[in-house]
């Protein structure tokens, strides 16, 4: 592949309304990145190695929902009257915000193959150490102050796959074939940590049959220790990844930080608001599931069957993050964003109307199967889609600090729904309104997202990406920024390279005359 590319301004028919309105004057693209001589697996390893990393996320954050179930069963009055009832659910959520905005800055200024690498070491060491937790002489007080510190340092390391991984990704997809790389980013991000979810509820209900309910202390910590296994099978991987062309032709070594802001704060804006309604929602709903399934189950039910129902209800995460995959393709991630989360709010609409039917013992079946169709298409939506969208909707130069602020702001709308949905409970004025009032909350923001992405977001096409990098170039160019110090090798340093070896080659060319 070669590092060159040419933009040719073209004032002729645009093939869309849509696009025209976002550019007046759109720059056609000849880009050399689809790489149809490799293979399609070494077109698609990459995007692999790269985005993988985020079924961490999925397991790891989805697992605590489970483990906290447990640990209020083995310690109900130590651990419901402490403050690690809500730390240890909630806290990875601000260590991932720390390692989304600390690894969007080095992915962009250094690496985005080594910011990779130190993200994963960070999750094999400290997923080991949340499985191994005790406390200063084996206090239950103590157990949960270190899982509680272990698992900030976690969400690190998660923050960590975001910028760096996700973004690596969607750079990668410029070698596989247009019409095709929405899809396989899709394949390799949401649809890995939607896989993490279903194995953080698996796992829970065959570890509890395992050991039994006599024996929750060593299962919480199989749990935990499970995680460790995906980053750890990704290393070799990520230490033969070399780093995307877009990055080595695009990265930046001054950054004009006002120039920067002034050209994506509105956008970035509006792809952060997004995001936040989104995981405010969606990981809130993931932690407490279980204890959600336990009531409508019974006290009387096995703590296996909560587990087992909470399986069967993240199942329907899958479908709608594959069918989204495809339909993001189609008719692109902004219509797709849209569609998916609308529909998400008209179902959790029907699903509060309807909820003192539903949230019954002999109504779970048909509970798990609304609440699945709810959670499906919010898969569909903006669960596929967010991480695309703020992959592509920003220059390469600037893509892991874009995404890692926007993904950190959604983590700060995740942070807060973990806190504000047990005080909505609390404060209902029945066990009913208890169940209603997160999916009237929750449904009222999809919709208000809906036409926040249909009438704000920009169109995103297959070469989007390329397309960003030269406007932004003519952009920086236009404010006096030379755009001849871009990439791993700047045009300055080539050409004194070239000097170099045009007086050697001449030096010897004299010596043999």
């Amino acid at each position: 592949m070669s590092d060159s590319f040419s933009v040719v301004e073209n004032t002729a028919t645009v093939p869309s309304t849509e696009a025209k309105s976002h550019e007046t004057v759109i720059p056609t693209i000849r880009s050399d990145l689809e790489d149809v001589t490799k293979s399609r697996w070494g077109r698609v390893w990459p995007v692999i190695a790269c985005g993988a990393g985020l079924f961490s996320d999925g397991y790891l954050n989805n697992i605590i929902g489970s483990v906290n179930t447990i640990l209020r069963t083995l310690y109900p009055i130590a651990y419901i009257n402490s403050p690690a009832v809500k730390n240890v659910p909630s806290i990875a959520f601000a260590g991932t915000v720390v390692g989304q905005l600390l690894f969007g800055f080095v992915s962009d200024h250094y690496s985005r193959k080594w910011s990779l690498m130190a993200s994963t070491l960070i999750l094999i060491v400290f997923a080991a150490l949340s499985a191994g937790s005790y406390g200063a002489n084996g206090t239950p007080s103590g157990l949960f102050t270190a899982l509680t510190a272990y698992r900030f340092f976690l969400g690190v390391g998660i923050g960590g796959e975001y910028p760096a991984g996700s973004v690596a990704a969607a750079e990668s997809t410029g070698a596989l074939r247009k019409g095709h790389r929405n899809r396989w980013f899709v394949m390799f991000t949401n649809v890995q940590i939607n896989l993490g979810f279903v194995l953080a509820a698996f796992v829970p209900m065959v570890v509890v049959l395992i050991f039994t309910e006599s024996h929750l202390r060593a299962a919480w910590r199989v749990m935990l220790g499970i995680g460790v296994i995906p980053p750890l099978s990704l290393l070799y991987l990520r230490l033969k990844f070399q780093e995307p062309e877009e990055f080595t032709r695009e990265r930046m070594h001054k950054y004009p930080v006002w120039l920067i802001i002034k050209f994506y704060w509105r956008r970035l804006s509006v792809v952060s608001l997004i995001w936040f309604i989104y995981d405010f929602s969606i990981y809130a709903f993931g932690i407490y599931s279980a204890a959600w399934l336990k009531i409508v189950l019974s006290d009387s039910a096995p703590l296996w069957k909560s587990f087992g129902w909470n399986t069967v209800l993240n199942l329907f995460y899958i479908p709608g993050a594959l069918l989204g995959a495809f339909v993001s393709d189609w008719i692109g991630p902004r219509y797709a964003l849209a569609l998916g989360v609308f529909l998400q709010g008209v179902v959790g609409f029907i699903m509060a109307g309807c909820y003192q039917y539903l949230a019954t013992a002999k109504n779970v079946g048909a509970f798990v199967i609304v609440y699945g169709i709810f959670l499906s298409l919010g898969e569909l939506g903006p669960g596929d889609n967010i991480g695309l969208i703020a992959s592509k909707t920003s220059a390469t130069a600037v893509r892991g600090q874009y995404y890692g602020i926007a993904a950190a702001i959604g983590k700060v709308g995740a942070f807060v729904g973990t806190y504000v949905f047990p005080i909505i409970q609390a404060r209902a004025p029945n066990p009913v309104r208890a169940g209603q009032d997160p999916f009237f909350v929750a449904s009222s923001m999809s919709v208000v997202s809906a036409f926040i992405a249909l009438f704000l977001l920009p169109f995103i096409g297959q070469d989007t990406i390329t397309i960003e990098d030269a406007r932004f170039r003519r952009y920086l160019e236009k404010h006096g920024y030379d755009t001849s110090t871009m990439g791993s090798k700047p045009k300055q340093e080539q050409q004194q390279l070239e000097q170099i070896q045009t007086m050697k080659s001449n030096s010897q060319s004299d010596c043999q005359c």
